[in-house]
């Protein structure tokens, strides 16, 4: 048996109507003066009420931040902080995407702490405790609830992660109800996200483990299966909890056993272009699976009949490259943009995006196939 550690969440509740019990969570967790952390679209779409009536009715005195942007900046970060502070909150309830949980992990963490956020950029850096938290996701994508890592948006094209243990929440919460107004483009892209946090923790060669797998490989079965559901009839809250258990399952394979080359290379793509982290990945997953196969193959052989029925018999090889073909089919029948030239990515950004790909070492260390420059410039081709 391979010796290893795992990391998780402290509690998981995975059920639909589940937010109807946040106040009764914050009490069970001992903190009266919460700041809950999201953003505008939440609020547009009346998605904040269900939360704000049960925070009401069990009488929590909460404020709220609803300025949250995608793929928040520094200064997004320190302004939620901010908000926490003049509130005099005594916990963090992170609502809403990626985005809104790492602000609220990262707010949580320096509520508490003296440390200042460039500090804490890394793994492992931050020392400090942090305040009670509680994550709730609105989409089945980013597994944001069940990882240690929060990013920020450093620059006009930079970004960097605090990774630590202490930004797991004490309660991550999944209720389906609250994903049902997704529109299918958004439904997609985060469904394909948890689909790649899946398959890199499983063919990662840093701290692969048998927990990881199992979970990687149970988030896939439920993914692959419910995405086109969920496409086709977004009111499917059978689906869609089974979507958003799967996206958990995956959060907490690659919080364990880390992503690799595809979220590399679509990090510049986020950066430099704002294209959704979903859409990102979902664009180079193909192309990079193919660049892996050499190393890889057994894997995705593996993978390939958990996510897709009538495989090809023949050699692992084979299987891994038929895999690569079914999940590029899978993006287009679920309505993601078919190349990154779709995406708006110029032709001329090629080698520039290649070399700023090159940056995410964190990321390229686990990939099963070392990436040159060259390799990652190749691949953005073969995706362009």
């Amino acid at each position: 048996m391979t010796s290893f550690e795992f990391n998780t969440t402290r509690s998981i509740i995975n059920e639909p109507g589940s937010i109807k019990r946040l106040g009764e969570i914050c009490t069970r967790l001992g903190f009266e003066r919460p700041l809950v952390v999201t953003d505008p679209g939440i609020v547009k779409a009346g998605l904040l009420e269900k939360l704000t009536a049960s925070l009401d009715a069990s009488g929590t005195s909460y404020a709220l931040y609803t300025d949250i942007v995608a793929d928040p900046p520094v200064e997004t970060i320190m302004a939620t902080l901010e908000a926490a502070k003049a509130h005099n909150a005594d916990g963090i309830i992170g609502f809403g995407g990626g985005s809104s949980m790492d602000a609220a992990k990262i707010a949580a963490l320096l509520l508490r702490s003296d440390e200042k956020l460039e500090d804490i950029y890394g793994v492992g850096m931050a020392k400090g405790e942090r305040a009670p938290l509680i994550l709730i996701p609105t989409t089945a994508g980013t597994g944001s609830e069940v990882t240690a890592v929060a990013i920020v948006t450093t620059g006009p094209n930079t970004k960097a992660g605090v990774v630590a243990n202490q930004l797991y929440p004490d309660v991550a919460l999944l209720d389906a109800e609250l994903t049902l107004g997704l529109p299918p483009i958004v439904t997609a892209a985060t469904g394909v996200d948890a689909m790649v946090h899946a398959i890199e923790a499983y063919t990662s060669i840093h701290l692969k483990n048998p927990y990881s797998d199992m979970l990687a490989q149970k988030a896939l079965e439920l993914l692959s299966k419910n995405l086109k559901p969920v496409i086709a009839d977004g009111s499917n809250l059978a689906a869609r909890q089974n979507m958003l258990f799967g996206a958990c399952l995956a959060g907490q394979a690659f919080a364990n056993a880390p992503v690799a080359a595809v979220h590399a290379l679509a990090y510049p793509l986020g950066a430099r272009y704002h294209i959704a982290h979903g859409t990102s990945n979902a664009l180079l997953l193909p192309h990079v699976l193919r660049f892996n196969a050499p190393n890889a193959a057994s894997l995705y052989a593996e993978l390939a009949p958990i996510c897709f029925d009538n495989v090809p018999t023949g050699s692992d090889e084979k299987t891994a490259l038929w895999f690569a073909d079914q999940l590029e089919q899978l993006s287009l029948d679920v309505g993601l943009p078919p190349r990154m030239r779709d995406a708006g990515v110029l032709a001329n950004d090629l080698d520039l995006l290649a070399e700023e790909a090159m940056g995410q070492t964190r990321l390229l260390k686990n990939n099963p196939r070392e990436v040159t420059q060259s390799d990652a410039r190749d691949i953005y081709e073969a995706a362009y």
